[in-house]
């Protein structure tokens, strides 16, 4: 870390800041300045918290030389991880893009299943579907819970597609565990600690969705907390943040946390273009900007009456629309693969 005392520090609070930083093994280079002193410390942060060397008199500023999130920063793992999600599909480094699609909830297992075949005809590998709903309004559908996860299950035995969906609790954790292929956190749930340290004991790919306003290095860092507690397999998720318009999206979609990501860490990151803008005509063009800027997949809400879908149905494709959207990304996925060969 480098801290940067004040113009007017006396030599006492520099040496307190010094002596402290050495009896927890810091190695100290110091820089006596005409104007500023500088103090670069190398250690480990985890000894020494940056806030409590902030509070020392003398101090004006401390900044951190590495990021925060050692498991899933770049620093501890140059290439890129790569996650075998099981029947032959992997997502991460150079592999093809992962596409989920399927309804925002599970309603019944007709039109599931009905979906479901629709998807994987147009070429998705994964079927989305929430049993437990997070719904803003108590009066809102709250989801199908046990009954919705079985529904999933007989659908997969029927079309081989993998599931995801999301996990609220820690309690209901075991259950969605048993029959999920890939666990979800939601946005609201994206800073729930107990419940991402849960996961983490699980070896099973878990799908992290970014909050609606959290930085980029907070959702790194709740990825380190399923990474910390055992649970390597994480898939991170950009799914839009809360923007100053909400007339005409839902959410602001920042595609400029895709390459960020792939800078600043190894995991794989996939978008979410119907939570991110919140309206049906955006999630094509909105998905060709996200393969573009370089995202492992896609998690697309798809529902075969979406006027009459119990929940967001105003961002969900029809079968058509999503056929249609799947023949134009192709031809990206092909020229981004074809790019990356040719590297």
């Amino acid at each position: 870390m480098i801290i940067i005392m004040e113009s007017d520090a006396t030599q006492e609070q520099i040496d307190k800041v010094v002596n402290r930083l050495k009896e927890n093994g810091f190695k100290i280079n110091l820089n006596l300045g005409d104007v500023l002193t500088v103090i670069a410390a190398i250690g480990d942060k985890r000894l020494v918290q940056p806030q409590s060397i902030a509070s020392f008199e003398g101090v004006r500023e401390v900044k951190l030389i590495q990021e925060p999130f050692k498991m899933a920063s770049r620093e501890s793992q140059k290439t890129d991880t790569v996650i075998d999600l099981g029947n032959g599909i992997k997502i991460g480094g150079n592999n093809k893009p992962v596409i989920m699609a399927g309804p925002c909830s599970v309603e019944d297992y007709d039109s599931l299943l009905e979906i479901a075949k629709s998807v994987k005809a147009s070429g998705a590998q994964i079927l989305r579907g929430g049993a437990f709903k997070p719904r803003t309004s108590p009066y809102d559908f709250q989801g199908l819970e046990e009954k919705g996860l079985e529904y999933l299950a007989k659908v997969r035995e029927k079309t081989g597609l993998l599931i995801i969906t999301e996990v609220m609790d820690t309690l209901d954790l075991p259950l969605v565990e048993e029959y999920a292929d890939i666990i979800q956190i939601g946005a609201r749930n994206m800073q729930n600690f107990k419940l991402l340290k849960a996961v983490g004991k699980y070896k099973k790919p878990v799908l992290l969705k970014r909050g609606a306003a959290a930085s980029i290095r907070e959702f790194l860092l709740a990825a380190e907390h399923i990474m910390y507690a055992g649970n390597p397999n994480v898939i991170l998720c950009e799914r839009g943040i809360k923007g100053i318009d909400s007339t005409y999206t839902r959410n602001t979609l920042d595609l400029a946390a895709v390459p960020i990501i792939h800078k600043y860490s190894h995991l794989p990151i996939v978008v979410d273009p119907s939570h991110g803008t919140g309206r049906r005509y955006l999630v094509e063009p909105m998905s060709k900007a996200a393969l573009i800027s370089g995202a492992n997949g896609l998690i697309i809400e798809v529902h075969n009456n979406p006027d009459k879908a119990v929940s967001d149905g105003a961002q969900s494709l029809t079968l058509e629309m999503f056929e249609k959207t799947m023949k134009n990304l192709n031809i990206i996925i092909e020229m981004n693969l074809a790019i990356e060969k040719n590297k």
